[in-house]
């Protein structure tokens, strides 16, 4: 989940990595350009058949009609992203399958959104879910919660679409001279096009079709891995039950990152808040026809997701096994590991374009429901369009989806501008800090029964992620070599707690919010 993942994972960059168009020298350009446009001809049929008739309540909710079990796939290709993608593989040669500790921390977390928080959404009937703390707190506290929204997904998604972007240049349009603003432009626009009409009634179907590509790509390149190594499907699994590599659970030292509680307990708050909170992830989920079937949506994804996730891990510890076994020299870094091995790894030329097919897949069904969700809070939050004359929401919602598109484009090219692999993953850690607030927020409102003097919640949320920064800076220091890992959300949706609680009013808030 990359959005989840994101607070510790690194963008690909070739600008100094030394990864680039050479990585591909076996691969036709147009045989990569013919996979790529056959791949967006689907997403483009899809749209114009989903689209039709489309308004704003299709865009928003998908007119509250979507198939729970659809929704529930194409869940799993929007939770990940095209980081994920990469990073998951290429962590196991350092972490081995301690990833899958904060995996299962998913679940609790997972069950807590469908049994707590959807169903005070659905009894609220939210287009937005920070309509709640509108309704809770004031107008301060539900623009608080959107903004900070908006700044965590527009530049999150941008970071992400960026890795993309990049792979796309040195892979494809550098041959062709075409430079970096065109394909960043390009990139934006392709989402734009099979967005702008239908919106989440035609993400839900998109995401399936994207969802059902990335895995394919995954394992279809364990298998042929595996085939490679000799080994068929109960071999290989049984190589990577007996390799080190899959150890799962960490217990012995509280310090490091991989120590279970910290990984269990940051993943199960790392999935309320970066999914239960998140407009673009809850926008789904609120795209059902009814509570229980987005109670089953929810469920079930929650499940499949653990599977997913350890598909990702074996297909890194094969990948590790099978340059050991070639004598293979692996790169430095983590993320590189997946795309250096699919592409200059002695693999079948197929292999590359799997992962080039995956990597689009993963990076468009995150992005594409991002820009939406994007577009429905600025009109729904920011802009109050269900209060405007009917006359005026599809033009201005177009207009809208039109400007964050642009947005996209110009958070892409500042990426590029800093030019610095360090700062991307600066941002994604920033972006990871947004959430503390907005897990503070709804906690106290749903835990507590008090009311807040509303216009302090602003320097509240923005006083909570810097005291968690400077917590986390000197954390060595202050509690004796501690070092924080995901349970840092925690901490900081602790801090904008007892923030609310300074400011509380005493009084209670009416019973039927």
């Amino acid at each position: 989940m990359i959005q989840q993942h994101a607070l510790r994972t690194s963008c690909l960059s070739p600008f100094n990595t030394g990864w680039s168009a050479r990585s591909f020298v076996h691969m036709s350009p147009l045989l990569v350009l013919t996979v790529i446009v056959a791949y967006f001809a689907l997403l483009f049929g899809i749209s114009v058949i989903t689209s039709r008739g489309a308004g704003n309540s299709a865009f928003f909710l998908g007119e509250r009609k979507s198939p729970w079990y659809v929704i529930a796939f194409g869940m799993i290709g929007a939770s990940l992203s095209g980081v994920t993608f990469i990073s998951v593989p290429g962590m196991v040669g350092a972490d081995r399958f301690s990833y899958l500790q904060m995996v299962l921390g998913y679940l609790p977390g997972y069950a807590v959104i469908a049994f707590v928080l959807m169903p005070l959404y659905y009894r609220l009937q939210l287009t937005s879910i920070y309509g709640y703390l509108g309704q809770r707190f004031g107008r301060s506290s539900y623009l608080t919660g959107a903004w900070f929204f908006l700044l965590s997904r527009s530049v999150g998604s941008a970071a992400r679409l960026y890795l993309v972007a990049v792979v796309l240049q040195f892979l494809l349009f550098d041959a062709w001279g075409v430079p970096f603003w065109l394909t960043v432009v390009l990139t934006i626009a392709l989402i734009w096009l099979y967005t702008h009409r239908g919106g989440m009634r035609t993400i839900i179907w998109t995401d399936t079709l994207q969802t059902l590509f990335m895995l394919l790509a995954v394992v279809l390149t364990l298998l042929m891995v595996g085939q490679k190594m000799g080994w068929g499907l109960g071999e290989l699994v049984a190589q990577v039950q007996q390799s080190p590599l899959s150890q799962v659970l960490f217990f012995d030292d509280p310090k490091p990152g991989t120590y279970f509680w910290k990984q269990f307990l940051g993943g199960m708050f790392i999935a309320i808040a970066m999914t239960g909170l998140d407009q673009d992830m809850m926008q789904k989920n609120l795209s059902c026809r009814n509570i229980r079937e987005a109670q089953k949506n929810m469920v079930s994804f929650s499940l499949v997701l653990v599977f997913v996730n350890l598909v990702f891990l074996a297909l890194g510890a094969v990948l590790v096994l099978y340059a050991q076994r070639f004598g293979l020299s692996l790169p430095d870094k983590a993320d590189q590991i997946y795309p250096f091995l699919a592409t200059s790894g002695g693999l079948p030329v197929v292999v590359g374009l799997l992962f080039i097919l995956g990597l689009i897949a993963a990076a468009y069904s995150s992005a594409d429901s991002a820009l939406t969700a994007l577009t429905t809070s600025v009109c729904v939050d920011v802009l109050e369009i269900e209060k405007r004359p009917e006359a005026e929401r599809l033009p201005l919602r177009q207009r809208v989806h039109l400007i964050m598109s642009a947005v996209m484009v110009l958070l892409i090219l500042l990426f590029k501008l800093l030019n610095d692999d360090s700062v991307i993953k600066t941002v994604f850690k920033l972006a990871g800090y947004t959430y503390g607030p907005l897990l503070g927020l709804f906690a106290f409102g749903m835990v507590t029964r008090w009311n807040v003097r509303d216009r302090w919640v602003p320097l509240i949320a923005a006083l909570s992620p810097v005291l968690t920064f400077l917590l986390d800076r000197y954390s060595t220091d202050l509690f004796g070599g501690y070092k924080f890992g995901f349970e840092l959300l925690l901490v900081n949706g602790a801090l904008t707690f007892i923030g609310l609680l300074l400011v509380s009013t005493g009084s209670k808030q009416d019973d039927h919010v």
